[in-house]
């Protein structure tokens, strides 16, 4: 335990005293959301952030340890552990180093080093590293038998043994590391053959390229990648060469015999057989799971933002598909959700009935007394927001523009088709974009969120942690948001702390033959939802109206005691406390102190007393985009024209105009000042005005610069 402590508090600089409680948390199967929000004493109020860094290098120890373990395992076998390795082994913290004590002894595939020792040469390879005999091919004539038939045969054989011994240096090793991490250079040249290529035209920047490796940007070391993936370009790893020759050459070579000489060509051998491919691809490997880091750090905040956008809330909504051949697949929707009506319309071209479109929209409005109404924002969106904003609706109706991404991916998937087995894609499409508004967050973690389409380069980045991250993301969004248990999905509900897809499964079947929860405490009834899964997810999941207000609220029921008596102190009913700020204000928190429960946590509780079951999140603001703005074509340097983020990336931000290309508005468009952080300037899904600078119609692309 202390080591791993000491670990990870050299990795993450907390104090040993919160990572300690932190772990012994983790260990109890305690989820982030949960130890985050309701063990904040124990933890020294750290955040999600702060814990997730623990439960990273946590695991990353376990690993480590398990590497050691099971290398000691193997030396023990060989018999070749000695106290010094042994001790050296159990000391390593990092796994490369680690790997390198291990390689002398790492069982080997069949390698000319291995051949030679076969054939009997290691005791002239060990004469020749002597470097005590000036006649070494006298003394190599000895070993010309069976397959050995000459002289250079032996002293190449020899050569081969030494190279394996030089690859196996810790020291060399770890000079070479060195001097590929500070003077590496990748270097990119086109493949003649495919540089024409239509495809190959957005990578033609890396046609002939040439950076430091240690600073190349994520973005940039991800698109050569995928480019020499897709056969454009070649990759060449580049340092000085002669340097490093002799830097060996000075570790080794301390005589000037023939021996040197034999030596130098096993220097020369091996750097260019085994060190330099080994480490260069090593190397380039570290960088791109730094640019891995990197891109997944980007799609975590755009999901976040994503799924915390701006949610319209309980209101009535007709979505609409927009299509041209294919028509409009209109839905109506009721303030949970739950489809009311579907039908198609054709307003545009082939069949050109706007009129039938405009009287039909109209008379659903009226009968499904719709309050909103959403339009996906793919093919003919614009047209048909055009064609919405002309009806003079009785009431005030609201016209958000919605997107698409990913509606597809949950139309076709199991989740959709359970929801809707009696519909095909065009209408479930056509329900998550209306639910979109209504609820960002409860419809879009129905989707992989590898499909939403937002970050750089997701597809070229280490899968496994990108999906972990992202699942870390989505559990936190909505357990910051919290969920109504007799409203949410079981999508929704896999996702909040302690809960997972059985048990939610189990939740979402016991509400349809049970009816709706009507206390935090019936949820206990759930099958399989044991004490444990209780404790951790009871305070995210909400029952509204429930005879007991706190049911409501953000207060765990494990200090329901504390808030009653609170209430009963200041003399009013329970009811009457919630929402008080006056009373609240003027509670003494020292006298509901006890040896768990302290400052941070009763300050959360009253907080939350305040204004219970605030939505974190603001509410959806109708946008609209500049009506003359239809294709790339009526763009023109010097306009200012209203947009929408709908990417953001380590070199800038995507922004939606209104066309089907995004402009870009780069980093040093952003500010007038260094911009060390997008995020800091802009945020997913918000409204901006941009100025454009340069339209590219061939390549389609649109450079933009930030306005406000």
């Amino acid at each position: 335990m202390t080591q791993l402590l000491n670990y990870i508090v050299s990795k993450t600089k907390i104090a040993e005293s919160s990572v300690k409680n932190t772990v012994q948390l983790l260990n109890e199967d305690c989820t982030i959301p949960f130890i985050s929000r309701y063990r904040k004493e124990a933890t020294g109020n750290l955040d999600e952030v702060q814990i997730g860094d623990i439960v990273k290098f946590k695991d990353e120890f376990e690993a480590l340890e398990k590497r050691k373990t099971t290398i000691l395992k193997a030396l023990e076998e060989q018999q070749v552990l000695t106290e010094d390795l042994k001790l050296k082994i159990k000391k390593t913290q990092d796994l490369t180093l680690l790997e390198d004590l291990y390689l002398p002894y790492k069982k080997k595939r069949k390698t000319k080093a291995e051949t030679a020792r076969k054939n009997g040469l290691e005791p002239l390879a060990k004469i020749i590293m002597s470097q005590n005999t000036t006649a070494i091919e006298s003394v190599a004539l000895r070993y010309t038998k069976g397959k050995i038939y000459t002289i250079e045969d032996a002293l190449e054989g020899a050569r081969h043994i030494i190279a394996e011994w030089i690859n196996e240096r810790t020291d060399i090793r770890n000079h070479l590391r060195n001097q590929l991490n500070r003077q590496a250079q990748i270097a990119t040249k086109a493949i003649k053959s495919k540089a024409e290529d239509e495809k190959a035209q957005k990578f033609r920047d890396y046609f002939d390229w040439s950076e430091s490796l240690n600073r190349i940007p994520s973005h940039r070391l991800l698109a050569i990648l995928r480019a020499e993936h897709e056969g454009f370009v070649r990759i060449k790893i580049e340092i000085d060469n002669l340097r490093i020759l002799k830097y060996i050459e000075d570790r080794l070579i301390r005589s000037q015999n023939a021996c040197a000489n034999q030596i130098k060509l096993a220097i020369a051998d091996a750097y260019k057989r085994l060190l330099f491919p080994s480490l260069s691809n090593e190397a380039l490997q570290n960088t791109k799971e730094k640019a891995d880091e990197g891109a997944i750090t980007v799609f975590a905040k755009n999901l976040r933002q994503l799924l915390l956008g701006s949610p319209l809330g309980e209101k009535r909504v007709l979505a609409i598909d927009p299509g041209f051949r294919t028509g409009c697949k209109v839905v109506c929707l009721d303030a949970q959700g739950a489809l009311k009506h579907n039908e198609t319309i054709y307003p545009h071209p082939p069949k050109s009935d706007s009129i039938g479109a405009i009287k039909k929209i109209a008379s659903l409005v009226e009968a499904y007394k719709i309050e909103a109404i959403a339009i996906g924002n793919g093919t003919a969106s614009r047209e048909t927001e055009a064609i919405i904003r002309k009806i003079q609706f009785k009431n005030d109706i609201q016209v958000f523009v919605v997107s698409e991404a990913g509606a597809s991916i949950y139309s076709a998937s199991k989740i959709a088709r359970d929801e809707f087995p009696n519909y095909d894609v065009t209408v479930r499409g056509s329900v998550s974009i209306g639910r979109r508004l209504q609820d960002p967050l409860a419809e879009l973690v129905k989707i992989d969120a590898k499909s939403i389409g937002v970050g750089q380069y997701q597809h070229d980045i280490d899968q496994s942690k990108l999906q972990k991250q992202l699942d870390v993301v989505v559990e936190n969004c909505v357990n910051a948001v919290g969920v109504n248990i007799n409203t949410a999905s079981s999508s929704l509900l896999s996702y909040v702390s302690g809960i997972g897809p059985k048990l939610a499964e189990n939740i979402f079947n016991y509400r349809n033959k049970n009816g709706a929860f009507t206390s935090r405490n019936t949820i206990k009834k759930v099958p399989r939802l044991g004490g444990k899964a209780y404790e951790q997810a009871a305070g995210f999941l909400r029952i509204r109206d429930a005879k007991n207000p706190l049911d409501d609220s953000s207060v765990h029921p494990e200090t329901y005691r504390i808030v009653e008596k609170m209430a009963k102190d200041e003399g009013v009913l329970l009811k009457e406390l919630i929402g008080n700020r006056t009373v609240l204000q003027n509670i003494d928190l020292k006298k509901y102190y006890t040896d768990t429960i302290g400052l941070l946590t009763l300050q959360d509780i009253i907080k939350e007393l305040e204004k219970p079951g605030l939505d974190i999140r603001e509410q959806a603001k109708v946008f609209a985009f500049n009506e003359n703005i239809k294709t790339i074509t009526d763009l023109h340097t010097g306009q200012l024209l209203p947009g929408i983020v709908n990417n953001i990336t380590n070199f800038g931000c995507f922004v939606d105009v209104g066309i089907k290309e995004s402009g870009l508005i780069h980093v040093s468009n952003l500010s007038d000042t260094f911009v060390k952080d997008v995020n800091e300037h802009v945020q997913l899904h918000q409204q901006i005005i941009v100025k454009v600078l340069e339209v590219d119609v061939a390549r389609k692309r649109i450079q933009l610069q930030l306005i406000k």
